[in-house]
């Protein structure tokens, strides 16, 4: 088989590869966040391939960054959740408080110290809730 063939092949494998690897990505952050008592609402899972055809994992996985986290004890339908995740700042950004226009031309404004602090304790308790250890 030659170099065209292989990557021709790994290619055609790839979008299989890469979902079966979600899969398990996704079963196994689903089962650690139930032990702990938090909902594992969404999350991404980014991949990029070599020239050759390898799949590769391209992005972090089941961060604050990249998955929504909310306490399962406090899930209510209907609504937006409390979260442990970028949720917190998103709302904070559209809400009239920052004086954000999100369809405007103008850049987000820096975030108050009050936000940073509060978005970072989210990621702590996440942290901590999720592997178990003091951060």
């Amino acid at each position: 088989m030659n170099s065209d063939s292989k990557r021709r092949q790994h290619s055609d494998e790839s979008p299989t590869r890469q979902g079966h690897v979600t899969i398990a990505i996704l079963q196994r952050g689903n089962e650690i966040a139930r032990e702990r008592g938090i909902i594992l609402a969404d999350t991404k899972v980014e991949f990029g391939t070599r020239p050759d055809g390898t799949v590769l994992l391209a992005d972090e996985v089941l961060t604050p960054d990249s998955s929504r986290f909310w306490p399962a004890d406090q899930w209510e339908p209907g609504h937006s959740q409390p979260s442990f995740d970028k949720q917190f700042v998103r709302d904070w950004l559209t809400s009239p408080e920052s004086g954000w226009d999100r369809g405007g031309d103008n850049a987000p404004p820096a975030l108050p110290a009050r936000v940073v602090d509060q978005t970072r304790t989210k990621y702590i308790e996440a942290y901590e809730r999720l592997t178990g250890q003091q951060f």
